[in-house]
């Protein structure tokens, strides 16, 4: 009987393997690929004992420990053990997203669309399609972990050896493993793949924010997050083994019990009940506008307390910024001294470019959902009726627009509140405030961008992602590897004027509005071409 239950299974993975024979290898690529480039970096910015020890006191600030996590190894801050307290809770957290999204994918999204109806009318057990999820994102977890491992130790920088490489990638993998556990309960415990990614996610942050609250104030506290765990095993330093063998073992624990509960639920059914919705909508929600607004709002209000969140985190480091700076040599890598500006100053302004670059992140999202509900045939359900496809398409637009120019608000906000509260002399809310407010026109060319590819070629609208990964990735970390400068003029991200320590580029920010309108343009007359899905 238990056979039955899993037949087939090895077939249904290599079937969800091709499916995703480019999302998953470019997920490996990019984080084992971004783990051996700042290891790299780090040896040529602090060749010396004496640096990395400079270093590694400005890094008993508190705001830093909550930020990367407690330092294990501050003594001898060796390059190990500086690459593990930097690097390792930021990329579990990349790896612990990845799990989440693969996970959702092909356990509750499959389940919304019908496509696990199908599967089970073949000759497939009933936990097969679960089974092989959670085998591949296994699997995943665990080359990642070997390369990454393996790739570490191939470098042949000192102090990074094979033991403390092969657990460095071990503590990635284990994440990884842990949050696809989560991520296949909650695919039973909810009833469509929006709740699941976003309990997961919840689960991710606040395991992120109880390690911070526990490495700053009360260790104990830690332990009771994974990511806690993770960061306990001391990489590079005292290579415990146990906390990951207790994160794999908690992870194969959650599995069973989302086998169990999934064996015995009805199909499309989840045991946390949707709350059921009005008996009559409202004029507002039979409107294109009211409707896609109505199916976005729980992610839209959950983003916008995040990046309040995300800016008042950043502010609570600005009061310890000038002595840090003082000391952190990498730190003067990114940042070119202008006189008359203090450096927190200056910081701020690579700040907003990252800042606005990740509230990007839901109004490109909201755009995209036109695609998605697409590809469901919903879209021809409205179309069918005395709905134009610009008026569908531009309400979507509008509530890009709208969540763009809100959650770089809020992260202003955020920013200003708690970082005028821990400064000495702060900062005028106008000067922030237009410092973050300047980046919208590079913020509507990504929107224009997705407004495009759904205009002309829907199926490739992920590149819009990539692109915006590459937007991070250049303006983040391209003074700190030095990367050439016409990289970063690829992006709309690195035209736009630094202020307020650049004067104010008006022509720079009216060109890129005008190339956002034209995208924009071009996409809606496409749109109103092609042909839609359904």
């Amino acid at each position: 009987m238990a056979n039955q239950s899993y037949h087939n299974t090895g077939r249904l993975s290599r079937f969800i393997v091709r499916q995703d024979r480019i999302r998953i290898p470019v997920w490996i690529i990019s984080l084992s690929v971004l783990s051996f480039m700042v290891a790299m970096a780090f040896t040529d910015l602090y060749p010396t004992g004496i640096e990395r020890q400079t270093i590694a006191e400005t890094m008993r600030n508190p705001a830093m420990t909550a930020m990367v996590g407690k330092g294990y190894g501050l003594d001898d801050y060796t390059n190990g053990a500086m690459m593990a307290h930097q690097m390792l809770l930021l990329t579990a957290m990349a790896v612990g997203i990845m799990s989440i999204l693969l996970v959702t994918r092909h356990t509750r999204a499959d389940e919304e669309d019908g496509r696990i109806e199908m599967i089970r009318s073949l000759p497939a057990g009933r936990l097969a399609n679960l089974f092989a999820t959670i085998s591949v994102s296994f699997g995943t977890n665990a080359l990642i972990a070997i390369i990454t491992g393996f790739g570490l130790y191939a470098l042949g920088i000192e102090s990074m050896d094979l033991e403390g490489s092969l657990m460095y990638g071990a503590a990635l993998g284990a994440t990884g493993i842990f949050f696809s556990a989560i991520t296949a309960l909650f695919a039973q415990l909810t009833e469509s793949a929006r709740g699941t990614i976003g309990y997961s996610i919840t689960v991710l942050l606040l395991s992120y924010l109880i390690r911070a609250i526990g490495d700053v104030s009360n260790e104990t506290l830690s332990w009771f997050s994974p990511l806690g765990w993770v960061l306990g095993s001391e990489v590079y330093v005292k290579n415990y083994w146990w906390p990951i063998i207790l994160t794999i073992g908690a992870a194969i624990t959650l599995v069973v019990l989302s086998l169990y509960l999934n064996g015995i639920r009805d199909l499309e059914a989840g045991f946390i009940p949707a709350k059921p919705g009005r008996k009559y909508a409202s004029t507002f929600l039979k409107s294109p506008l009211g409707l896609a607004l109505r199916l976005q709002r729980i992610g839209l209000i959950s983003w916008a307390a995040g990046m309040f969140i995300l800016g008042a985190s950043y502010g609570s480091v600005l009061g310890d910024l000038e002595s840090f700076f003082a000391k952190n040599e990498m730190m003067a890598e990114l940042l070119t001294p202008v006189e008359g500006y203090s450096l927190t100053e200056q910081f701020l302004t690579m700040l907003m470019s990252v800042i606005s670059m990740i509230c990007t992140i839901p109004p490109l999202m909201a755009m995209l959902k036109l695609k998605g509900e697409e590809k469901k045939n919903r879209t021809e359900h409205l179309l069918s009726r005395a709905v134009s496809r610009t008026r569908l398409m531009g309400s979507y637009l509008i509530i890009s627009v709208m969540a763009g120019f809100l959650m770089i608000t809020l992260a202003a906000i955020g920013l200003w509140a708690v970082g005028n509260s821990v400064m000495d002399k702060g900062i005028a809310f106008g000067t922030l405030y237009s410092a973050a407010m300047v980046y919208l026109p590079a913020m509507w060319i990504m929107i224009g961008l997705a407004v495009l590819f759904i205009g002309f070629a829907p199926k490739l609208s992920g590149l819009t992602w990539l692109y915006l990964t590459y937007s991070i990735l250049v303006v983040y970390l391209g003074g700190m590897l030095q990367f050439p400068e016409w990289m970063g003029k690829l992006t709309p991200f690195g035209h736009i004027p630094k202020l307020p320590i650049e004067e104010m580029g008006f022509m720079k920010v009216f060109i890129l509005t005008i190339i956002a309108i034209v995208l924009l343009t071009v996409g809606f007359i496409g749109y109103n071409k092609r042909d839609i899905r359904g």
